[in-house]
């Protein structure tokens, strides 16, 4: 496959950090130093990542792995997970997929991480995927959207998180045409796997003649004008955009100095408001009214959710005054995903409990829909809600949606409820 490049009381606290880190025992006549585990310590879990802490996708995204910092700090202060702290290793790789290659090399071969944690982008992590694979190591949690880490078979040891591309423009899709039957559809997008990957799911669902246009950017040249100019000219009422935050903002706001207001559809890699409110300015609530997009965790608007209250906590507490947003919610989801793996791999975890423990069912998440991880699944969360702005906020609307193949269907089921305090019973 050809990958070019590419979203309390303190009783209270020490009884669930007592919890968190006594309920696994270990096999009757375990020694826990009879099996050498790399980034397994007495005391310590050490994993990795990298992100694009400068670069072109660095407004949008740098703040991704301060929250999940935040996060395992906040499990660190209660106890850890069965008496382990967890250090997390972060190197910036500018999203250039060279750079990500040397910095994976090193958290893997000299640093010697347990595991990978929510390496950020496609292009990034598609030139490592191989090599962590060989490398038989725990690869989690990829933040990206692409079908690419949904390959059990050929990377056993790489899994998802993000809904993948083709399942949230289906969804995005099968809304527009219920909402706006009689309007022209077009698109925009990344010019690589990303925009591949979510028009094929918009085709699949409005036909393979349903985009009356189709306009792609690359990373590399923020000028879009002629772009934007195209779809105002072919008339273009409703545009899903496969864009990240930096270029569904420049999309809108160049389109708003053209005079053109169309209704913009966003994946959840690019549809963060409070994200592209940084680079919109004083006019983002006029030029985002009406903004839809796809999610599928806990929205940083609902005040009153559980996993909200709770993230806010540890935000204010342990990410340094840090504007609290979806790549908040975002970092901290992957952080309590991979503590709720890690407690699920026993008392002393190896690479191959860690991988059971995913494919094991019971390690759910904090999302709207159920993650898709089984023995023979390595897919993230498997559908999304829609969300929508109005007078500068964004919120949920409507039902939550699972994908199955071609099948849009409305999800019943129970979202996972909030363990006490936040950290994983």
């Amino acid at each position: 496959m050809t990958r070019s490049p590419l979203r309390i009381g303190a009783a209270v606290l020490a009884a669930a950090a007592l919890g968190l880190s006594s309920c696994a025992s270990p096999e009757e006549g375990s020694d826990p130093a009879a099996e050498d585990v790399p980034g397994i310590t007495d005391t310590t879990v050490t994993v990795g990542t990298h992100q694009p802490l400068t670069g072109p996708a660095a407004a949008g995204y740098s703040t991704i792995s301060p929250a999940t910092q935040a996060y395992f700090d906040y499990v660190n202060d209660n106890g850890g997970v069965n008496g382990r702290t967890i250090e997390y290793i972060v190197k910036d790789d500018g999203y250039n997929p060279a750079n990500t290659q040397s910095a994976v090399r090193e958290m893997v071969l000299q640093d010697e991480v347990f595991a990978l944690v929510g390496g950020l982008g496609t292009p990034p992590h598609s030139a490592v995927l191989d090599f962590v694979n060989d490398n038989e190591v725990p690869d989690l949690f990829v933040a990206s959207g692409s079908p690419t880490w949904d390959q059990p078979d050929e990377y056993p040891y790489t899994y998802g998180f993000m809904v993948d591309y083709p399942t949230e423009s289906r969804i995005l899709a099968t809304y527009a045409q219920e909402e706006f039957p009689d309007k022209t559809y077009c698109f925009f997008g990344q010019d690589d796997d990303f925009g591949d990957e979510f028009k094929a799911g918009l085709e699949a669902v409005l036909g393979s003649d349903g985009l009356a246009d189709a306009q792609v950017y690359s990373t590399a040249n923020t000028d879009i004008a002629a772009q934007i100019s195209a779809m105002k000219e072919a008339g273009c009422e409703v545009n899903f955009m496969a864009t990240i935050n930096g270029f569904s903002a420049q999309a809108v706001g160049t389109a708003a100095k053209l005079g053109y207001f169309p209704q913009w559809m966003a994946s959840s890699a690019g549809g963060d408001y409070n994200t592209l409110s940084g680079y919109l300015g004083e006019n983002t609530n006029k030029l985002l009214q009406g903004f839809v997009s796809a999610n599928y965790l806990p929205a940083y608007s609902e005040t009153e959710d559980d996993w909200i209250k709770k993230f806010r906590e540890i935000n204010e507490e342990y990410n340094a005054g840090a504007a609290f947003d979806g790549n908040t919610v975002f970092g901290m989801s992957i952080g309590y995903l991979f503590v709720e793996a890690l407690k699920e791999a026993g008392e002393n975890p190896t690479r191959e409990s860690l991988l059971e423990a995913l494919e094991s069912g019971n390690v759910t998440g904090n999302g709207l829909v159920p993650l898709g991880f089984s023995g023979d699944s390595h897919r993230g969360y498997t559908g999304a809600m829609l969300t929508r702005v109005d007078n500068g906020v964004q919120s949920y609307f409507g039902a939550a949606y699972t994908v199955d193949g071609d099948d849009v269907q409305e999800y019943t089921g129970e979202r996972s409820a909030m363990p006490a305090n936040g950290l994983p019973d």
